[in-house]
Parts: C-alpha cells; structure tokens; sequence
C-alpha cells in the first residue's frame, strides 16, 4: 500500500487494525489533511494516484522473474 496524495494536497496513509493479541483485523487508509502534525512526515513518500496505478501497473506485468525465483526458492525450501 501507498501513501497517496490526492490532487487537494490530502495524503491518503495506509493502517493496519490489530488486536490485542497482534493479529490483523484490516487494512485501511487515513486521511491526512495539510497542517496535520503527521502530514510532513508522510509526504515525501507519497504519490499521485496515477503514480501509484502506474507502479501497480509495473509490478504486475514486471514480476514474472520474481515470481519463478520465488517459486524456485519455495521448492527448494519444501525438498530439504
């Protein structure tokens, strides 16, 4: 998940939910408006929506290498 920054300047920041116990009860975003004392803090990390459909977008037709090693790695991993 990405840290979008939406064309009013809100900066759209993934979180997770968890229990007590640490397990994950979901993933969501939250809004930071400009003047938030988190919004430094997560703007240079952030994209435009279209920059972040694009790396998406990269990612799933670039990972086929990745996904043969990783595949590789997890038989090799299951055989010893």
């Amino acid at each position: 998940m990405y840290v979008i920054r939406l064309a009013d300047g809100t900066l759209r920041v993934p979180r997770s939910l968890t229990s007590e116990d640490g397990r994950l009860i979901g993933n969501a975003y939250v809004e930071v408006q400009p003047g938030d004392p988190d919004y430094d803090q997560w703007l240079p990390e952030s994209l435009t929506e279209e920059e972040a459909q694009s790396r998406r977008r990269r990612w799933e037709e670039e990972n086929d290498d990745l996904e043969r090693e990783f595949l590789a790695f997890k038989a090799r991993q299951e055989e010893a």
